[in-house]
């Protein structure tokens, strides 16, 4: 029987990036294969570090499909843990450590008996940096054993243990990468009127483009937009020539999404041609869609968890956050749900450590569902 705990501190220990899990898709190969030495209706294919493991039904009309990502983030752990993460500046800091061995014990459950149905699980590569999900789908991966169905989960620190949450629509905003550049003329700081500064303009850009939200976003949507990183310049007494900023778009509809996007470039645009600069704008959407659950679905989800003893289901409001879940259910109808971890430090800290007691609950819970799903 699988030691989700022992797992869990093992997957914790060897974070990896997107598109580079190799130890990650190792550790997991060597699982699986243990986990499907009996059985005998099941089929591994590999994409680059993805894994996806298919489970034939005995009268399948339909292909259930469970998704869990593997990669870690750039993140030194300050935990203190024994089992830490053994890979500089690289950690399980959002708790896919939590999903994947989620995922092995409900393989291991799902595994027991031939399922009616055919089951599909998929070990998604990249999540946090470069949409995995999408890539594995427009690859060709998937092939036939393209899900009809397709669920997965977030751990969530503020919930408790116990505690699950989704809603029927939203449940994650669409994200957009922004980046841009001014490039004007450089000089001496004493001598403004020979130069141009790119510095001030990337100034007025940051306080000018607060306006899109206030005034182009409907008060009852939502949207963000957000500059995180601004760099520019290399001295007190030089006149900036390029200044560069990095920040991000985010939204509850593909629609409100656009129109951001629309907006922060006639922004930038406008700056740029007020103070004579050049611009470099990149959007890069691509592959975070908003989250949005199949209404019809993610009513079956709570339906069946409202009666489940043990677990407390909550119809949540959607969250800022993103997660390239969203493409696959673009093309998939299914259903995305939080789980609660209950810690005090929230997702990306360096201080994050979910509690292990929710990984049992779990995989007992959400057995449950599938097998009603599949038989």
């Amino acid at each position: 029987m699988l030691d989700l705990i022992a797992t869990r501190r093992a997957l914790h220990q060897i974070p990896e990036i997107g598109m580079e899990e190799f130890k990650t898709h190792a550790y997991l190969m060597d699982v699986i294969g243990q986990l499907l030495e009996n059985c005998d209706f099941a089929q591994v294919r590999t994409w680059k570090t993805g894994i996806l493991v298919h489970l034939t039904g005995s009268a399948p009309e339909k292909t259930i499909g469970w998704r869990t990502d593997i990669d870690g983030l750039p993140i030194v752990e300050e935990t203190g843990l024994d089992f830490k993460s053994l890979h500089p500046e690289r950690m399980h800091a959002c708790g896919h450590d939590f999903h994947m061995t989620i995922a092995l014990g409900l393989l291991e459950k799902m595994a027991e008996q031939q399922p009616k149905h055919n089951l599909l699980f998929l070990f998604q590569p990249a999540e946090e940096n470069l949409a995995g999900g999408m890539l594995i789908y427009e690859a060709g991966a998937f092939g036939e054993w393209l899900p009809d169905e397709f669920y997965g989960l977030h751990v969530r620190p503020d919930l408790k243990v116990g505690q699950m949450a989704t809603n029927r629509a939203t449940l994650f905003a669409g994200t957009c990468e922004v980046k841009i550049r001014f490039t004007g003329k450089g000089g001496h700081a004493a001598f403004p009127h020979t130069a141009n500064d790119a510095l001030v303009a990337a100034s007025y850009f940051v306080t000018q483009v607060q306006s899109v939200v206030s005034r182009n976003v409907d008060p009852i949507e939502g949207a963000v937009v957000t500059f995180g990183h601004m760099q520019a310049g290399t001295t007190n007494n030089v006149i900036a020539e390029t200044a560069f900023l990095h920040g991000t778009i985010r939204a509850l509809t593909q629609d409100m999404s656009l129109l951001v996007q629309k907006r922060v470039r006639e922004v930038a645009e406008g700056i740029a041609k007020s103070f004579g600069v050049e611009l470099d704008i990149v959007l890069n959407p691509s592959g975070y869609l908003p989250v949005e659950n199949n209404p019809k679905l993610a009513d079956e989800f709570m339906t069946y968890f409202d009666g489940v003893e043990g677990v407390e289901m909550i119809d949540c409001p959607p969250a800022m956050t993103g997660e390239d879940f969203g493409y696959l259910l673009n093309k998939v109808p299914g259903v995305m749900f939080w789980l609660g971890v209950e810690t005090p430090y929230p997702l990306h800290n360096p201080r994050l450590n979910p509690n292990e007691a929710a990984l049992p609950l779990a995989v007992d819970k959400l057995s449950g569902f599938l097998k009603m799903k599949v038989n």
